[in-house]
């Protein structure tokens, strides 16, 4: 017999936003509107919906839901989250949802070197068909201090990590995303270290909670989040999830990410939630809710301290929380 195991952080699926919610058009529409949908928003909404209609993967969604991944919080908005994004290639603003559409994510291939037995360059989509989708509920905690809810879809990073085949000298996976000035004019600015470029440890790429993100909203990846293929680390802050990822090196040295780069006293490698270690500029003891703007109390790791503490129980001098 099959018996699952919930974290103690998991409500049962009836305390859940029911399924319903997410996928009837109309209500939804009827609930933004109530809370003033700008025209923006709902072109951008349009938009989504229009290019998730004709993907070459909408087949596979909506995913079903995992129901060890729930949340004790309402999901935020659809079309709240789909408009206020950080995307640096297309701005530094949070309102990059209509610029992050130039992007052209077919096609699109993602390719796996370095410290493995079986380099290979994939078709997204032929990847994303194989792979076990599901949707989980995540906490996102943004390191500016503000948080959502979303119901993201996608499926471990350990299944792609077994496909890959390590070599047991890797000891670190590093991720790169795309890089064309031609249609992200914030990659035009040359001060940045372009392409962004993240990274986490071969224990952290095998926990049960990173997940490499395909969809949302029970329909494919609209391009401000990162589409076609995004990472999703829900115990860091944001800046570690990188977004439409074309690169994922297997190495045994640990990779400087993109905000290392610029500020490793203020953006270092581990990144992870913690209300008691503040930013050199700010508070990260409480956070901010999309949408409702209500203020809530930060938790460590972000509410997953059960399934992540002991990935770092032997890292006593490690700047493990910025």
């Amino acid at each position: 017999m099959h018996v699952i195991h919930r974290p103690s952080w998991a409500l049962p699926e009836a305390a859940a936003t029911p399924e319903e919610v997410f996928y009837n058009r109309r209500r939804f529409l009827k609930g933004a509107l109530a809370v003033g949908v700008s025209t923006s928003a709902a072109s951008v909404l349009g938009a989504s919906r229009a290019l998730a209609a004709g993907d070459p993967t909408a087949q596979y969604y909506p995913a079903e839901r995992n129901s060890a991944f729930t949340l004790d919080r309402a999901i935020t908005d659809e079309a709240v989250s789909s408009t206020y994004n950080n995307f640096y290639e297309f701005g530094s603003h949070k309102r990059i949802a209509s610029a992050a559409q130039a992007l052209k994510i077919r096609p699109w291939t993602l390719t796996i070197d370095g410290m493995v037995e079986k380099p290979q360059t994939l078709d997204a989509d032929t990847l994303i068909g194989k792979m076990p989708l599901e949707e989980r509920l995540y906490r996102h905690r943004c390191v500016e201090a503000w948080a959502m809810a979303v119901p993201w879809t996608g499926f471990p990073l350990s299944e792609l990590i077994k496909m890959a085949a390590p070599l047991s000298s890797a000891r670190y996976i590093r991720f790169e995303t795309f890089e064309d000035a031609t249609v992200a004019s914030g990659q035009r600015q040359f001060w940045y270290p372009w392409p962004y470029v993240e990274g986490v440890t071969m224990a952290e790429g095998m926990n049960e909670l990173a997940l490499m993100v395909t969809g949302i909203y029970g329909k494919p990846l609209p391009k401000q989040f990162g589409a076609p293929i995004r990472l999703v680390l829900p115990w860091k802050y944001g800046f570690k999830s990188i977004k439409s990822i074309v690169r994922i090196t297997f190495t045994d040295e640990r990779p400087v990410s993109f905000w290392e780069q610029i500020a490793a006293s203020e953006y270092g490698f581990w990144a992870n939630v913690n209300p008691e270690v503040p930013h050199p500029r700010w508070s990260q003891a409480t956070e901010r809710l999309l949408g409702t703007e209500e203020t809530v109390p930060t938790q460590l790791y972000n509410g997953y301290a059960e399934q992540v503490a002991h990935l770092y129980s032997s890292l006593k001098d490690e700047p493990l929380y910025r």
